[in-house]
């Protein structure tokens, strides 16, 4: 019988999408694991691929399409042994899909419109509501279990058992869902609207603050429309400056050591074509700092917090939409060379819309580096659910007291910004305190 396909939960927080790109026409066939379209997510541009094999019989939904809801039929695939006219045929009607975006007609001197916050975060707390479908065991085709591409994909790369998992997917097939719920994922969020509380009466507050007057409608501007990114990151800072209580703590750090050590490793480096920046260096010694001082590694939920026994590093990278943290996963234990490697691919494909969830969704702790743009200090806002972030400044030549005497040294400062929910201050200072030591004598970081 024809299948509906439908718009995907992409991302924990994708409640619609923006169908980017069709990459499958009617007429065409599809097999498991095809790529068949281009979904525009609140984090990134992903691919959409099939689950079934047949024959597309009908879009529902063109391409550019805007505000695609979740569930929402796309597109109508014919099965084995199904008439494509037939399934096209018995397809809804089109006022049942998404009308595709209407055109900007406001006028240049019209008040700018208050973009609606949406959320940013690389680990969401909310999770889009999925139809209920009954539990069933997963399919087993002679001793394979019956999954879907994507899906062994994630459980690989998560060393999920898929034979442990029950499928929800048709005929019990295992899906993307079961994995993402075997990884500990937040369950479905409510479908019903939710109730009014005290932080979206602030939000509604201070919109009303920044509506432009009568003074700037006259300002010439552009009105230029946010980015399903964009909202996310407005939400999601949002949430994070509201709801957690920040405690920040600075240190001022030598830097002299750790550059001649990265200089001494890339000179042995250069034959592999590796080349390490102070950056990576920092990955590791965060990494280390939460694993020596466990009071840190944590995240506060709710009633109880959850203590890690790793630490997986979240590197704010800057995109062209905004800002994404793809993962280092278990840098305390990977090498130097191993986590630059990692990072140079994870950037690129970051800045290319191309990271999967998995690579950007979860994390213990934040790194964000400006010392780059020359700041000398600032103040990070927490990534929640996660409990710290490091905020990295520029290392300069400051005179600085060395050995009893007063030298000029290169010096950066960093601040850790803690949630005193789950962090007592004391122990942010012995992170900070570790994290001092390892920059200062990086040799340690190599033992």
């Amino acid at each position: 019988m024809p299948i509906e396909l439908k718009m995907p939960a992409l991302s924990p927080t994708m409640e619609e999408g923006t169908l980017a790109k069709w990459l499958v026409k009617e007429g065409d066939d599809v097999k498991s694991g095809d790529i068949l379209a281009e979904i525009e997510t609140d984090k990134a541009t992903m691919e959409f691929e099939a689950v079934d094999e047949g024959k597309i019989a009908k879009i529902l939904v063109a391409e550019g399409s805007e505000g695609v809801k979740v569930g929402a039929p796309i597109a109508i695939l014919a099965g084995e042994g199904d008439d494509a006219t037939s399934a096209a045929s018995a397809a809804p009607k089109a006022d049942s899909a998404p009308a595709p975006p209407k055109p900007d007609v406001t006028p240049k001197s019209a008040p700018t419109p208050t973009p609606e916050v949406k959320g940013y975060g690389v680990t969401p707390t909310e999770t889009p509501a999925a139809p209920a479908q009954p539990a069933a065991p997963p399919r087993v085709e002679g001793d394979r279990v019956k999954a879907s591409p994507l899906a062994r994909r994630l459980a690989q790369a998560q060393n999920i058992d898929l034979s442990s998992l029950q499928g929800s997917g048709p005929g019990g097939r295992i899906v993307r869902a079961d994995v993402d719920a075997a990884i500990g994922k937040p369950p479905a969020a409510p479908t019903g609207a939710p109730a009014p509380t005290a932080a979206t009466s602030a939000g509604a507050i201070a919109t009303q603050a920044v509506m432009p007057g009568p003074i700037e409608q006259a300002i010439p501007h552009e009105a230029i429309k946010l980015s399903n990114v964009r909202k996310t990151i407005a939400r999601r800072l949002t949430e994070s400056k509201q709801q957690i209580p920040h405690i920040y703590l600075t240190v001022d750090i030598q830097l002299d050591a750790l550059l001649k050590l990265r200089t001494e490793l890339n000179s042995g480096l250069e034959s592999r074509g590796l080349k390490l920046s102070v950056n990576d260096l920092l990955i590791k010694a965060l990494a280390q700092s939460l694993v020596a001082v466990p009071e840190c590694n944590v995240a506060f939920a709710g009633d109880q917090m959850l203590k890690y026994s790793r630490a997986d590093i979240s590197v704010a990278v800057s995109v062209p939409a905004g800002l994404i943290t793809p993962i280092i996963a278990g840098a305390d234990t990977k090498s130097v060379s191993a986590i630059s490697t990692e990072m140079k691919d994870l950037a690129g494909r970051a800045r290319e819309g191309k990271l999967q969830p998995q690579e950007y969704q979860g994390g213990t702790a934040s790194l964000s580096n400006m010392g780059m743009f020359g700041i000398k200090q600032f103040e990070a806002v927490i990534n929640p659910p996660q409990g710290m972030i490091m905020a990295i400044g520029a290392g300069e030549k400051r005179p600085y007291v060395v050995n009893d005497s007063l030298q000029i040294a290169t010096v950066m400062s960093a601040t850790g910004s803690f949630d005193h929910r789950a962090i007592d201050g004391a122990d942010g200072a012995k992170l900070m305190k570790a994290f001092k030591e390892l920059v200062e004598n990086p040799l340690g970081m190599l033992a």
